[in-house]
Order: structure tokens, then C-alpha cells, then sequence
């Protein structure tokens, strides 16, 4: 039995920390708490999609009915 690899999820996530990398950039130089708050206002659709994927993950490994 083989695993299927779940590409959509992946991509998705793949894209999202492509969204977030001049902010993960900036806090990695110089961490602050209001930084870490300010990302989820500004990119949301991002830390969204970040959040979602193990869900995703998940679900897209389940058999088809």
C-alpha cells in the first residue's frame, strides 16, 4: 500500500510561508511581541492557511466514499 502524497495542502502552505517570509525575515533580526501580533492582521488569508493545514492534511489522506 502506498502513501499518497497530498500536493494541494502542501502547495498551499508552501505559499503561505512565501507570503510571510519579509516578516519572519524581520523577526528573526529583531523580535518583538506587537511584530508577532501585527502578522495575523496583515496576512491573514496566510496564517490562516497555516493553521488549516494539518486539517487539510488530514483530510485529503482519508479514502474516497
Amino acid at each position: 500500500m502506498t502513501r499518497r502524497i497530498p500536493w494541494a495542502p502542501l502547495l498551499l502552505a508552501a505559499i503561505a510561508l512565501w507570503d510571510l517570509r519579509s516578516e519572519l525575515k524581520l523577526l528573526a533580526e529583531h523580535f518583538t511581541w506587537i511584530s508577532l501580533l501585527a502578522i495575523p492582521r496583515f496576512h491573514f488569508l496566510a496564517v490562516t492557511v497555516l493553521l488549516l493545514t494539518p486539517t487539510l492534511m488530514r483530510q485529503s489522506r482519508q479514502p474516497r466514499r
